[in-house]
């Protein structure tokens, strides 16, 4: 029974009964939903690459979430560029603008650092909302809809394969760099700044490249939101952005790559239900924040690696699972 609950065999199952969804024929609208899906668990990845492992409590990713999606759709909307030569430059602009927050990282943390990104998202938002000339203000702009041919395919299954695909490869680039020096010197940084710069760690370099990982896996997600929605407007990246991509990322798990891939499907499953019942967004998924802040700061992940230890990750996150064994041998 654990070989086949094993990680390995459900991520398997997992990819795999979403990359054949379209097949069975399904409608347009739960397409839509199934493509929001790798959306989310690339922006739960990327902050907890940034929160979980490298301990940097920001609250920018929505910011640059939607620098991602307004520098390719404005690029569209503007130039008439394709998107295929404007999602660089939106994943770009994310990167730069977010590797330029890791300066202040240097002087702040926790709340400070927390205030202070929160300040910077605030104040982008308000220039997405007020540069009419550029941004076309709060109604936002359409954008055409993604061209993929010579593939014989629609834009709705070209988007949804291309966010799945994006996913995956982005699935085994966080993997092997947390597995890598990288992800250790992160969990140097977290656990504390001095003791890791004793040992050689370099504060700037890391601070700089969690921020500038963080940034690009939000604006890989900015640019392929933009395309599925073919609109992009401020409301999209405001404070309920950076309330459900923390969601996602403490539902499922601080500092887990399985917990990011569960907190990814668990916000896009949650918010469906919420709208179904007409319940307020903002008070559901602030309350269940604050409940797995105070009851399951692990996330859903830890049940698992309670019941199945084959689950543990490398360089697992705050309260990781401990074997029994380990447990008896501590209380010994």
């Amino acid at each position: 029974m654990a070989s086949i609950l094993s990680m390995r065999t459900v991520g398997f199952l997992f990819f795999g009964f979403f990359l054949l969804l379209p097949l069975v024929g399904v409608n347009d609208f739960y397409l839509y939903i199934a493509s929001l899906v790798p959306i989310y668990v690339i922006l739960a990845m990327g902050l907890n690459l940034l929160v979980g492992y490298a301990g940097q409590l920001a609250f920018s990713n929505a910011a640059m979430f939607g620098i991602g999606a307004y520098g390719a759709g404005l690029l569209m909307k503007h130039f008439a560029i394709p998107f295929w030569l404007t999602a660089p430059v939106g994943i770009f602009a994310a990167i730069a603008v977010g590797t330029l927050l890791a300066l202040p990282a240097l002087r702040l943390s926790g709340i400070y650092l927390a205030l202070t990104t929160l300040a910077f998202a605030q104040c982008t938002l308000w220039i997405m909302t007020h540069w009419i000339s550029v941004t076309f203000g709060a109604s936002g702009f359409t954008i055409k809809a993604i061209n993929f041919s010579p593939i014989p395919i629609s834009t709705e299954r070209g988007l949804y394969y291309l966010a799945w695909a994006s996913c995956i490869g982005l699935l085994f680039l966080t993997r092997n760099i947390v597995g890598s020096r990288i992800g250790r010197a992160f969990v140097a940084l977290r656990d504390h700044e001095i003791a890791a710069q004793s040992l050689g760690v370099n504060l700037l370099r890391y601070k700089a490249l969690a921020f500038a990982l963080s940034a690009f896996y939000a604006g890989v997600a900015g640019v392929l939101y933009a395309g599925l929605l073919g609109f992009v407007g401020p409301e999209s990246f405001g404070l309920q952005q950076m309330v459900l991509q923390l969601a996602a990322m403490v539902m499922g798990g601080t500092a887990s790559i399985a917990g990011s891939v569960l907190g990814g499907f668990l916000i896009v499953a949650i918010q469906e239900v919420v709208r179904e019942f007409r319940f307020s967004i903002e008070i559901a998924f602030g309350g269940l924040l604050a409940v797995f802040v105070l009851v399951r700061p692990t996330g859903l992940i830890d049940i698992v690696r309670s019941r199945y230890p084959a689950w543990r990750e490398r360089l697992e996150g705050y309260g990781g699972y401990k074997p029994v064994e380990d447990e008896r041998a501590t209380a010994k």
